[in-house]
């Protein structure tokens, strides 16, 4: 049995901005703040540890009731943005999870830093949410390595019994989707169509290094 565990943005779908919106708009709407010009990383990070640096880079004590009002904030205006923000399916996404799918062979999840309702908002918005049964989530975790932990939990949990981490594969658009596969054991496809290029996901050590998803084919046969 193959576990595959998908990454969201950048390498299932790209939003367009409207989750980065979402957040700071909740940001300055519900604290009454302007946003700083200071750029805070988003690719790659849990949405806590994303919501704990706007805080504290706005001099807004990110104590736990603090994140929980932007979370929930940032809930509440993500399905309008994903509505106005020109989004796109990455390329091959609908082939390669619709087929997979279907495989008995194959146990289909979820491994991002998204809280799970924002995950279910924006793959739902694409159609996409229903292939996945299982995975790991951004909703409790500042690190994007205790979320693999957590996917890979999840996947145990579904199946019952214990997963072999060589048969673990993680599907992500930069160097820590890498990084946290190793911290599990898994294996690891990296695709450039988030906001890493090839030599810098070359860098990190993936097992394997695409342009995209276009060709299904090449992943179907890896994972015959």
């Amino acid at each position: 049995m193959k576990v595959i565990l998908f990454d969201i943005d950048g390498t299932l779908v790209r939003t367009g901005g409207a989750g980065k919106a979402a957040m700071e708009s909740a940001l300055c709407e519900e604290f009454g703040v302007r946003l700083s010009s200071e750029e805070i990383p988003y690719s790659g990070r849990t949405d806590r540890a994303i919501g704990h640096d706007l805080l504290a880079g706005h001099d807004i004590d990110p104590t736990p009731a603090n994140l929980g009002k932007l979370i929930d904030g940032y809930l509440a205006r993500l399905p309008g943005c994903l509505g106005r923000f020109a989004g796109v399916v990455c390329p091959g996404v609908g082939d390669l999870v619709g087929t997979l799918r279907r495989r008995a062979d194959v146990l289909l999840g979820l491994l991002t830093g998204n809280v799970r309702r924002g995950a279910e908002a924006k793959l739902s918005h694409y159609g996409l949410w229903h292939h996945f049964t299982c995975g790991g989530f951004g909703d409790d975790h500042f690190d994007r390595d205790d979320v693999a932990r957590s996917a890979l939990h999840s996947a145990r949990e579904h199946l019952g019994r214990a997963v072999d981490p060589q048969d673990v594969w993680v599907i992500g658009d930069t160097p820590l989707d890498v990084s946290c596969a190793r911290a599990v054991g898994a294996r690891v496809v990296a695709v450039a169509t988030g906001w890493h290029p090839l030599d810098k996901l070359a860098a990190a050590g993936p097992d394997m290094l695409l342009d995209d998803l276009s060709d299904p084919g090449e992943l179907l046969r890896l994972w015959a």
